[in-house]
């Protein structure tokens, strides 16, 4: 399937993407190893961030929205301070959460209450004094009460009215909670919960999940900063630098996306930490949450073993998805394009078979070429999602075709009888709904996997579900008469 998109002659421009500021956001900065990812877990009630020992496991911004206080806010967790880190990440991770300064109502400075008052405790406190915006001390890892003998020293970095909490062990919580609520309220921040912002209304399915998944270094999070127009995910040569899967409010064309960034997934043999091998474990779940998603593969290396597999997991998922084809500016540069276009599509056709439905697009984040492509795609992908077969017109699609090849004999000329065949609504509500199809055979042990490729061939003959894997759901009514 070739690239259906406008030609490369068109003008195309990515307009700069306008991330969601209705929310107040709340910003959780503080030195590796305090505990701000724990707290982000727990204010958010959910597992987004990693919570590990090693310092310097969050490098990247995450963003969330509260679930536990009064007032709804943006949650951002950033990457440690001054970290220590080996890889060469401190610089970048520093301006992470300066940006995330900047831009937050509302700043959580997390304290380790065990350890005390570290020299870049200091230093920060110094740069948090001009962040012209309220600052809260959190000082977190008062799990006992000897614990809060330690705590007086933290007034000397030039804050008011502490708040000592154990995000192991829930202390102190529910005061967190409402001193994030009065600030709000103080400042003129407040969003009551039952509160119903204008892009709540446009998509009654919430905003479209997209997940950009592919192994490591082919160019997620350098695609993810192009389409921002942001520095927010760390771009390195350095394979594995995305550990978290994080979440991106982002806007285009006045419809609401998730940017969902994920860990780059390397094979199972070659995951030598504990990190990576729950951030492949987030990954995975993140496919699974996603309304669509974005297989993202180096044009100019081709298809490896390792993006089959991930393909695999998409397929597996269900999920609706298209193909990214990054860094086509790499791909025999100089060459025609629409030669270059075919020989790469041909390619990836033959190597990724079993995704045949799914469109690919070329682009170059480091070029920032062809970007809006991507967003036409989701677009045919969405329109395709709306087809609906009617009762009468699935039955004669699928029983023409089985006159035409009819099912093989299978054992004892027994051979597959088609009772009924119905279109029915997923059972959780989602932005891009794949198609299902529930199917009354005689029998299931007669329907061979070759045989429901061929009806589901046929089916997309009829209808063009670009980018959708189509859901069979099949029910036997074994009947000795049938069989």
């Amino acid at each position: 399937m070739t690239d259906s998109t406008p030609s490369p002659e068109q003008s195309e421009e990515i307009p700069t993407p306008a991330v969601k500021k209705e929310l107040p956001v709340v910003a959780i900065v503080g030195r590796p190893n305090v505990g701000k990812s724990a707290l982000f877990n727990k204010l958010s009630k959910r597992r987004l961030a990693i919570v590990h020992d090693q310092p310097g496991v969050t490098r990247d911004r995450l963003a969330t929205e509260s679930r536990v206080t009064e007032s709804r806010a943006l949650l951002i967790d950033t990457g440690g301070i001054g970290a220590n880190l080996d890889d060469g990440f401190a610089e970048q991770v520093r301006a992470e959460t300066d940006i995330a300064i900047q831009t937050a109502d509302l700043i959580l400075f997390i304290l380790d209450g065990q350890e005390g008052v570290h020299p870049i405790d200091r230093n920060l406190a110094q740069d948090l004094r001009k962040a012209g915006c309220p600052v809260q001390v959190v000082v977190n890892k008062i799990d006992e009460d000897m614990h809060e003998k330690n705590t007086s020293e933290f007034s000397s970095l030039g804050f008011d009215d502490a708040i000592h909490v154990s995000a192991a062990h829930g202390r102190g919580f529910d005061k967190l909670i409402q001193c994030i609520d009065r600030l709000l309220i103080e400042h003129g921040l407040e969003v009551p919960r039952d509160a119903k912002l204008e892009d709540d209304a446009e998509l009654p399915a919430g905003p479209i999940k997209l997940a950009i998944i592919g192994k490591p270094n082919v160019g997620k999070s350098s695609l993810i900063n192009a389409l921002l127009d942001d520095q927010r995910a760390i771009v390195s040569e350095v394979a594995g630098t995305t550990r978290d899967a994080f979440d991106v409010p982002f806007q285009f064309n006045e419809l609401d996306y998730i940017l969902i960034d994920t860990a780059g997934l390397r094979p199972r043999s070659k995951r030598d930490t504990s990190v990576e091998v729950f951030s492949a474990m987030r990954t995975e779940s993140s496919i699974r949450r996603a309304d669509i998603c974005a297989l993202v593969i180096d044009a100019a290396q081709g298809v490896t073993a390792q993006d089959r597999k991930i393909a695999k997991l998409i397929l597996d998922a269900g999920k609706p998805c298209f193909i990214v084809l990054n860094k086509f500016d790499l791909y025999h540069p100089g060459a025609d394009y629409s030669d270059r276009m075919e020989e790469l599509s041909e390619h990836v056709a033959r190597e990724l078979f079993f995704l045949h439905y799914a469109p690919h697009v070329a682009v170059s984040a480091k070029e920032r070429e062809h970007l809006p492509r991507i967003f036409h795609t989701i677009d045919k992908i969405r329109g395709a999602a709306k087809l609906k077969v009617g009762t009468g017109e699935l039955n004669r699609i699928l029983k023409k075709a089985m006159t035409k090849t009819p099912p093989p004999l299978i054992g004892k000329r027994k051979r597959l009888k088609l009772l009924y065949a119905t279109m029915t609504k997923p059972e959780r509500p989602t932005s891009i709904p794949a198609p299902i199809f529930v199917l009354f055979i005689n029998s299931e042990s007669l329907l061979s996997d070759s045989y429901k490729r061929y009806l589901e061939n046929n089916l997309r003959g009829q209808k063009n579900y670009i980018g959708l894997p189509l859901n069979f759901i099949f029910r036997s009514r074994a009947k000795k008469a049938d069989l």
